[in-house]
């Protein structure tokens, strides 16, 4: 398969790319064959079925939300997250559903929409549509939320394929040391080895404005997180801290800081993680980087390199998000960045390593400095696992965030301290992850069914 940065960095909404972004990518999907088949006018049902992972944690990562938005014609990408609150609310009260925001059907919250505790064979989060006429059936499919907001239908799952298609690319690779070996031959840097291989899909220079779209997305998560007061949705009375946290840093500021100001600068690093978390749990914008639940590590330490190495520039956003891609390319390729298939060492591990990646890159790392870099990241994150409380994305997913941030700076200092040779390679680390991932309990990935989700005492 043949992965973009853009498949990697997609612009959504929270709280979760497997259970938010890829369902309501599903629905929406599903409505567009409904109009292309020429079916809308014979629909009088939609009957929704959320299995595995969907279903264990579907109402804490609000799936059957997502999935009704888009039934109604949202993609994630483009709808607002506050028409979400409204328009689905008013569905669930008045039992009406605009079907593609046009033919409105019958559609009873309890009836239509049921979460089965089983799992399919092709992936934990599988979900199941149908719709219904006069004479039954007129189309249903089933789709997989394979993570990071990637979808697949049943088509493409019993065929072996995937949601990416197969490009010919200019530097081809599917290891970190075939990376490496390009980069060897050809002179290239990571970020410029994955700009020539996004040629395959685009021009320079419209790679480069989607790349900034992306980081300006980022940007603005972090800004708005940091204005926003009060207590997350979902229960469990989580109050938001990223505000509080900016006026504390910002009374205290004297000056611009520099990169070496350590101790300083991981404080806005934090600040910066948690923002956009916060901002994922409360169903804000947010980047996939590359999932969701892990969408605060890669803007965490690029804004840490933007706001206090001076002089850095767009072209360091650039360099750092497509050197971080392309170990996200590698993580996913031979391993997963699914929570629901690996545990969370998939989702926020990968960024972590992501992360580092793209650091070490725009502090002058050499190719194998910043492969080391991403291995630091992923090791020191193996058999991380995906126990989210109450099936929300906030408890303990919020402060993970910041730390996995600080721990992929201490990765790039480590890489830039020496040579690029160290003992375990990514290829081992990345392989490590998938085969922890098989060994790893269910109840461990995603399900609310262990580790912290169970020791959260209820009041």
């Amino acid at each position: 398969m043949s992965i973009s940065v853009l498949d990697l960095f997609k612009i959504g909404i929270g709280p979760s790319s497997s259970h938010t972004v890829g369902p309501m990518r599903a629905a929406c999907d599903f409505v567009a064959v409904l109009r292309r088949q020429g079916l809308m006018e014979r629909v009088h049902r939609v009957e929704v079925k959320l299995y595995g992972s969907l279903s264990a944690t579907g109402i804490g990562h609000g799936t059957d939300r997502a999935v009704v938005a888009g039934l109604m014609g949202e993609r994630p990408d483009t709808v607002d997250p506050d028409f979400v609150v409204s328009a689905v609310d008013r569905v669930r009260s008045e039992g009406r559903l605009p079907l593609g925001g046009a033919v409105a059907v019958p559609f009873d919250w309890e009836r239509d929409l049921r979460m089965l505790p089983v799992s399919l064979p092709y992936h934990p989060n599988a979900m199941r549509l149908a719709a219904h006429g006069d004479e039954g059936v007129v189309y249903e499919n089933t789709y997989y939320s394979v993570g990071g907001g990637f979808v697949v239908d049943e088509t493409q799952a019993q065929a072996g394929s995937t949601a990416e298609a197969e490009l010919a690319l200019p530097y081809p690779f599917e290891t970190g040391a075939e990376m490496l070996a390009q980069c060897r031959r050809h002179g290239l840097r990571i970020s410029e080895l994955m700009l020539a291989n996004e040629s395959a899909w685009r021009s320079e220079a419209e790679t480069r404005a989607a790349l900034q779209r992306i980081w300006d997305a980022m940007l603005g998560c972090i800004g708005r997180g940091t204005t926003q007061e009060g207590l997350l949705p979902g229960g469990l009375k989580v109050r938001r801290r990223a505000s509080a946290l900016h006026r504390k840093l910002s009374e205290r500021a004297t000056g611009r800081n520099l990169i070496s100001d350590t101790m300083a600068a991981l404080d806005w690093v934090n600040l910066y993680a948690l923002a956009v978390n916060e901002e994922n749990a409360g169903g804000g914008r947010v980047v996939t980087a590359p999932t969701n639940g892990a969408a605060g590590i890669i803007p965490a330490v690029l804004n840490y390199y933007m706001e206090f190495m001076p002089g850095s520039s767009a072209r360091d956003a650039d360099s750092f998000l497509l050197a971080a891609a392309a170990v996200g390319v590698l993580c996913k390729k031979n391993a997963s960045i699914s929570g629901a298939e690996v545990g969370c060492q998939g989702e926020v591990g990968s960024a972590c390593a992501m992360a580092a990646a793209g650091l070490t890159e725009v502090l002058g790392g050499t190719p194998e400095q910043v492969e080391n870099a991403a291995e630091i990241g992923l090791e020191h994150n193996l058999g991380l696992t995906c126990d989210p409380v109450g099936g929300l994305v906030q408890v303990p997913c919020i402060e993970r965030n910041a730390m996995a941030s600080i721990k992929a700076i201490n990765a790039a200092q480590l890489a830039l301290r020496g040579d690029g040779s160290h003992a375990i390679s990514l290829d081992q680390v990345i392989l490590t992850m998938r085969d922890t991932g098989r060994d790893m309990l269910d109840k461990y990935k995603e399900t609310s069914r262990g580790g912290l989700a169970v020791s959260f005492p209820e009041c």
